[in-house]
Parts: C-alpha cells; sequence; structure tokens
C-alpha cells in the first residue's frame, strides 16, 4: 500500500479538479446532440444527480479507506468534496433552469414532494460546507470547523434519501447507494471507534 499511497502523493490536486469535472461537460453535450436518449434533460438530471452522490460516498469513503485499509487519499478529500457540490449544483441546476423553470411550480414542488424537500435539504447542508472549504476559512473557524463539516454525514443521508424516494418502484441501485452510506457513516458511531481501539491492542499483543 505505501507504494500505492506514494503515487497518490504525486498526482497533482488540480488534476482531480479537471478530470472530475470534465463529465459534466461530456454530458452536457451529449444532451444537446441527442446523445442522452429521448428525455434529454431528465436524463442529465439523473446523471449529475447520481455522479454526486458517488462522489459523496467516495468523501464519506476516504477516512475508513485510511483507517482500515491505509490507503490515504486525505490530499484529494477537499477536492472530491467540492466536485461533489459542483454536481448537486448541476442537478439542481437543470431541475431549475431546464426542466421546471416556473417559480411558482419550483416552490410548489419544494413544499409538497417530500423527496423534493429531502433533496433541497441536503443541498442546503452542502452550502456552508462548500463555502468553508478553504485555507481562510479553515484558520478562522478553527474547532468549529470539522464540526460544521459533520453537517456532510446528513447530507449524505439527505441525498441518498432522496434518490430512494425518486424512482418508480423497487430498484437496487438507489438502495445499494443508501446502503453504503449507512455503512459509511456506522463506521463513525463513537461506539465503533471505541471498539476498534479496545481491539487494537488485543490484535497488537496476540500477534
Amino acid at each position: 500500500m505505501d507504494t500505492v499511497n506514494q503515487l497518490f502523493r504525486r498526482f497533482p490536486v488540480w488534476a482531480v479538479y479537471l478530470l472530475g469535472a470534465l463529465p459534466a461537460f461530456w454530458l452536457f453535450y451529449l444532451g444537446l446532440t441527442g446523445g442522452l436518449g429521448v428525455e434529454p434533460i431528465k436524463a442529465l438530471e439523473h446523471e449529475y444527480g447520481e455522479l454526486a452522490l458517488q462522489l459523496m460516498i467516495l468523501t464519506l469513503s476516504i477516512s475508513p479507506m485510511r483507517r482500515l485499509l491505509g490507503l490515504n487519499l486525505m490530499k484529494f478529500r477537499r477536492s472530491i468534496g467540492l466536485l461533489c457540490f459542483f454536481y448537486v449544483s448541476c442537478h439542481l441546476l437543470v431541475w431549475l433552469v431546464l426542466d421546471v423553470q416556473i417559480i411558482g411550480q419550483i416552490l410548489s414542488d419544494i413544499a409538497k414532494r417530500p423527496y423534493i424537500t429531502i433533496g433541497m435539504g441536503g443541498f442546503v447542508l452542502m452550502l456552508p460546507l462548500a463555502l468553508t472549504s478553504n485555507n481562510f476559512a479553515v484558520r478562522r473557524l478553527g474547532r468549529a470547523w470539522p464540526r460544521l463539516h459533520k453537517l456532510t454525514y446528513a447530507a449524505a443521508l439527505l441525498g441518498a434519501l432522496h434518490y430512494v424516494m425518486l424512482v418508480k418502484g423497487f430498484q437496487i441501485e438507489p438502495l445499494f447507494y443508501l446502503g453504503v452510506v449507512v455503512v459509511l457513516l456506522a463506521l463513525r458511531l463513537p461506539a465503533a471507534q471505541f471498539r476498534k481501539r479496545q481491539s487494537a491492542p488485543r490484535a497488537s499483543g496476540r500477534a
């Protein structure tokens, strides 16, 4: 794993931003040129939303992967988190500007459709996370910064629930994402952390 970590340490963060943003432009191009099927706006909404959820899961996975596997991707956590917010914003903009368009209908949908209310709640929780994902905010907020960024957990749960509730009928994929989010959040529970700390000395003693 040391070799893999060394390779990732040499990989520039700007390249993560560049590579991570490319699918947004490619999908938009496909939507304009008929490459997203007969309902390109709905397809674009879906693709942006799913990419956002995948990036959110990747963000939540970084700490457990370092703790359990020794894979250190901490260098990229901020960029992946901001890319997640970028795709959530794209998902929302497509819905607002290209899909619904009418202000009254947008407000009515947010108020009356639970899956939209939940999705909008997740987006609102992500706003302070995106605005404080810079070195200046980290210095200014001090110890409050990590507490504030625990909003990520609620935003991830709301995002996964939003996906489960918006699909019609029983579908495995959104349930899979929800399950992964729940497991990743469970790994952060104090009891899980406590058991790990308790088992570590015993394991090392046996070794």
